[in-house]
C-alpha cells in the first residue's frame, strides 16, 4: 500500500479533511476508471471500440460539456492543434468556460425542478434560482454544503435567496416535496412506499415515506419584504400513516439508512399551543423567525451531511449525461433492484468525489478524461449490453443543447435566451431518458414547427449558413452545409445526392430550396444525438 494511500486512509478512519494537494490527479484517477472498465471488457468476454476521430471528439467535447456543437473556428482550433494532449487541454478549456456554467444549469434545473411552462421558468429567474444555480457552477460549490442549503431554505444573504425556490415552488405540497427531494438528491424513489413498504427494493420502507414528508410538514411559503421564504412552526406536524393492512404507525423523523431523530410528542388528543419562546431570529431581518427544534434543520444536520447517497447519487447522474447511461441505471433508482453494472467504480468515484469536497468540476474532468468518453459510438457487431460501456452510447439533445446547436449551425453564434430555448423546452422536455428514442410525436412537432421555420427564414445576414450557402456550387455548398451541421465531409454520395437536389429547379427557388435542405440537416437524427 502507497504511503499516500495510507494517509487518505488515516484521514477518513479520524474524519480529518483532505488537502486538495494531498488529492490524487485528475490524469490519476481517470487512469483509474480506465482500468475499472477495462477490467469489466475483460470479465464480459468483450472488446472495445477504437477511439472516436477528433471530428467526432471535438462536437462530443462541445456538447457534453458546453452544450452545443462547437462553432467552426473552435472546431478548426482543435482540428489543427498539434499538441500530443489537446484533447485534455480542450476538456480545462471548457469545463473553465461559462458555456459549461449555463449547460450544467440547465440540466441539473431540470432535474431537480422538473419542466414547466415558460411562466414558471421565468418565476425562476425573477426570484433568483437560476442565479443561485449558475453560481454552484461557476463558482465549483461544493455540492454537499449546496444540498443542504437548498433543503434548509434559509438564505444568509439576499444573494442567495434562490436556494429557497426548491421548496417554495412546489407550493407546500408536502408530500410533492418529500417525492422531489428523494430523487433528486439521494439517487432513490420513494412514490412506491407511500402506502406500504416499497414492493420489490424492500429496503425502501414506508415509514421513510412519511418520514421524510414530516421533516417537511411544518414548512409553509411566506412572502415577506425579503421576497419568498419559507417559513416553519415549531408545532403540529404530528400524524399516523395506515398500511394496506390498516394498520397505523406514527410517522417519525426518518429517512433511509438514516437514524430516528427524538422529537416529543404531545400526548392523546393534547393541543399544542405556540409560543414565541419557541423560536428565535433568522440570520436576515425581515425573514421569518427560526424554531429551536427545526425539523428541516434536524434533515440538513443529522440525515444529509455525512449521507453516503448524497454523493453516490450526484457521481452517477454526472457519469450518466457524460457517459449516455449511470452506472446505476436508471440513475434516480439506485436501489437492490437496479445494481450498479460496476460497483467498485462506483465506489472508486464517490470515495474520491467525498475526499475532494463535494468538487463537482473535478469529478466532470476525471469522467472526460477516462478511455471510455473517448470510444467511437459504432456499436461493436454481436455486443448488445450498454452496460459494459465498450462504445459510446448516443444520448439525445436536451432542448437547450438542441437550440443552441440549431443557432451555432446556421448563424455561427447563439443566444440562450433565443426564443427557440421556448419553444423546443415544451417539446423535448426528457433530460437523461432511459433510452434514446424519436417519438412520432417529435417528428410531426419539427415538420410543422413555425418558430424553427420563421428562424431560418430570418437567417439572412452574409455570414449566415444560407445565404452563404447561396454563393457556391452544389459541391461545395453540399461541403459546406454537412460540415457546418454534421462537423464532418460528406461522403461521396451524399455530396452526390445534396449537389443535385441544391442545383436543381430554378435560380428562384434556390433559397427555398437551401432553407429546405438546413432544415432536412437540423431535424436529422445525425444532428439531433450526442455521438
Amino acid at each position: 500500500m502507497s504511503i499516500l494511500l495510507r494517509i487518505l486512509l488515516l484521514c477518513a478512519a479520524f474524519g480529518l479533511p483532505v488537502r486538495a494537494e494531498d488529492l490524487p490527479s485528475v490524469d490519476t484517477q481517470a487512469a483509474s476508471v480506465s482500468q475499472f472498465l477495462r477490467n469489466g471488457w475483460d470479465r464480459a468476454g468483450v472488446s472495445a471500440v477504437e477511439r472516436c476521430s477528433d471530428e467526432r471528439f471535438v462536437r462530443r467535447a462541445y456538447l457534453d460539456l458546453s452544450g452545443r456543437i462547437p462553432t467552426a473556428q473552435e472546431a478548426t482550433t482543435f482540428l489543427r492543434d498539434e499538441r500530443p494532449h489537446k484533447r485534455l487541454h480542450l476538456i480545462n478549456l471548457l469545463t473553465e468556460s461559462e458555456d459549461y456554467v449555463q449547460h450544467f444549469a440547465d440540466v441539473f434545473d431540470t432535474l431537480l425542478m422538473g419542466r414547466a411552462d415558460n411562466g414558471k421558468y421565468q418565476q425562476r429567474s425573477q426570484n433568483q434560482w437560476r442565479a443561485w444555480l449558475e453560481r454552484v457552477f461557476r463558482d465549483n460549490r461544493a455540492w454537499d454544503e449546496c444540498v443542504q442549503e437548498v433543503l434548509l431554505a434559509r438564505p444568509d444573504s439576499q444573494d442567495d435567496r434562490g436556494v429557497v425556490w426548491f421548496l417554495y415552488e412546489r407550493n407546500n405540497k408536502h408530500q410533492e416535496i418529500a417525492e422531489a427531494i428523494a430523487p433528486a438528491f439521494f439517487g432513490i424513489r420513494i412514490e412506491c412506499a407511500q402506502c406500504h413498504d416499497h414492493m420489490v427494493a424492500h429496503e425502501i420502507e414506508q415509514a421513510h415515506y412519511w418520514g421524510l414528508v414530516a421533516f417537511f410538514n411544518r414548512g409553509k411559503n411566506q412572502n415577506t419584504r425579503n421576497g419568498p421564504r419559507v417559513s416553519e412552526s415549531a408545532i403540529g406536524g404530528f400524524s399516523e400513516f395506515a398500511n394496506l393492512e390498516g394498520s397505523s404507525s406514527p410517522n417519525l423523523l426518518t429517512f433511509f439508512r438514516s437514524p430516528t431523530i427524538d422529537e416529543a410528542r404531545p400526548e392523546g388528543d393534547a393541543k399544542q399551543k405556540d409560543d414565541e419562546s419557541f423560536y428565535e431570529p433568522a440570520a436576515l431581518s425581515g425573514d421569518p423567525k427560526i424554531p429551536k427544534f427545526s425539523r428541516r434543520q434536524k434533515f440538513v444536520d443529522e440525515v444529509v451531511a455525512d449521507h453516503p447517497l448524497i454523493a453516490r447519487a450526484l457521481v452517477n447522474r454526472v457519469w450518466a449525461m457524460l457517459m449516455g447511461r449511470g452506472i446505476v441505471h436508471p440513475f434516480d433508482e439506485m436501489d437492490s433492484v437496479h445494481p450498479p453494472s460496476h460497483p467498485e467504480l462506483l465506489d472508486f468515484l464517490a470515495d474520491d468525489f467525498r475526499r475532494s469536497g463535494h468538487n463537482i468540476r473535478r469529478l466532470v474532468r476525471i469522467i472526460a478524461r477516462n478511455d471510455g468518453w473517448h470510444l467511437d459510438s459504432r456499436r461493436p457487431t454481436g455486443l448488445d449490453d450498454p452496460a459494459t460501456f465498450a462504445w459510446s452510447l448516443e444520448r439525445p439533445l436536451t432542448a437547450e443543447q438542441y437550440a443552441r446547436s440549431i443557432q451555432v449551425a446556421v448563424n455561427g453564434k447563439f443566444r440562450n435566451d433565443h426564443p427557440l430555448v421556448g419553444q423546443l423546452r415544451q417539446q423535448f422536455r426528457e433530460v437523461l431518458p432511459d433510452a434514446a428514442e424519436s417519438t412520432i410525436k417529435d417528428a410531426l412537432y419539427l415538420s410543422n414547427n413555425a418558430a424553427l421555420n420563421e428562424f431560418l427564414a430570418s437567417a439572412e445576414g452574409d455570414r449566415d449558413l444560407i445565404p452563404r450557402l447561396e454563393q457556391l456550387n452544389g459541391v461545395a455548398a453540399a461541403e459546406l452545409l454537412v460540415s457546418s451541421c454534421f462537423g464532418r465531409s460528406p461522403n461521396a454520395e451524399e455530396t452526390e445526392q445534396l449537389a443535385a437536389f441544391l442545383e436543381g429547379g430554378t435560380q428562384d427557388n434556390k433559397r427555398q430550396r437551401l432553407r429546405q435542405a438546413v432544415w432536412a440537416m437540423l431535424t436529422s437524427s445525425e444532428f439531433r444525438l450526442n455521438h
